[in-house]
């Protein structure tokens, strides 16, 4: 992850809660508190989980006090059994209590991408298969939940529109045929990936005569990938999308295709059970 990435994501958090002041000014209950009240705290997981999230969470304690010290006893990527603790801070009471729900903000979302992920990435353990994400991401988050699916285990698809092609039913329609659309993307960016999406397998063969890099068989029932895995004969790598449920990953172990893609594992994450406690 980029620093400077990480940084701007939490000035933008920060600000929602803040309203654009420094923390004394934006924190009216934590102005409570005398500045000079010094305090040990730690947080835990309620809930066994992967842990992502850790340097944006250092950075908001930074960014509301650089005197806050931070020791994580846990790494991104590490599993995390519930009640662990996982982070142990000191500094000033008034600062932690500000810089405490954003940080654990980052924390429980990225955490809970990551825990998704990896009880997917589990399911594909040993069949060659690489679970793939999608440009379905919280907005604001994009990078920062890509990173988490990173830390557990799975691969990124594209990052945005700009880096690879994805050419679609509508792109298809508006370029005339699943051949135009390739050789455009080919004569306009020669060394991005083209990726064609098919809900046929006439389409299927019409991608593989374009000379598509990957074919994306979306919402193919099993007698139908099992189909196209014959009618690629290895020609292009294959891509399974849509509806991914746990009995459809294992009903695709050992059938011959190269990823799958799921948009669940950052656009139906789950919040991991996070708590700040000072000691």
């Amino acid at each position: 992850m980029n620093q400077n990435q990480i940084q701007l994501d939490v000035e933008r958090a920060l600000d929602e809660d803040l309203n654009g002041l420094g923390p004394n000014e934006g924190d009216i209950t934590a102005a409570l508190i005398n500045d000079d009240v010094m305090v040990t705290a730690s947080i835990l997981t309620r809930e066994d989980c992967v842990l992502c999230g850790t340097l944006w969470a250092t950075e908001t304690f930074k960014q509301v006090n650089p005197d806050i010290k931070v020791n994580w006893l846990y790494n991104d990527g590490d599993l995390c059994e519930a009640n662990k603790v996982f982070c142990e801070l000191s500094g000033s009471a008034r600062s932690i209590l500000t810089a405490e729900r954003t940080a654990l903000n980052f924390l429980q979302t990225l955490s809970g991408t990551a825990t998704t992920t990896k009880a997917y990435v589990d399911l594909l353990k040993g069949s060659g298969i690489t679970l793939l994400d999608t440009r379905k991401t919280i907005p604001g988050m994009r990078l920062a939940q890509k990173y988490a699916v990173k830390c557990a285990g799975a691969d990124n698809h594209r990052i945005g529109l700009f880096d690879a092609f994805l050419i679609k039913e509508n792109h298809i329609l508006a370029c005339g045929s699943i051949d135009n659309a390739v050789k455009q993307a080919k004569k306009n960016k020669p060394n991005a990936k083209v990726e064609v999406e098919v809900e046929s397998l006439e389409e299927l063969k019409q991608a593989i005569n374009a000379k598509a890099d990957i074919v994306m068989l979306d919402n193919f029932n099993q007698e139908m990938l099992s189909q196209a895995v014959l009618i690629n004969n290895k020609s292009v790598k294959l891509e399974v999308s849509g509806n991914i449920t746990s009995e459809k990953l294992q009903n695709l172990r050992g059938i011959g295709i190269d990823f799958v893609s799921s948009g669940a594992i950052t656009k139906d994450v789950k919040s991991i059970d996070l708590s700040l406690r000072i000691n």
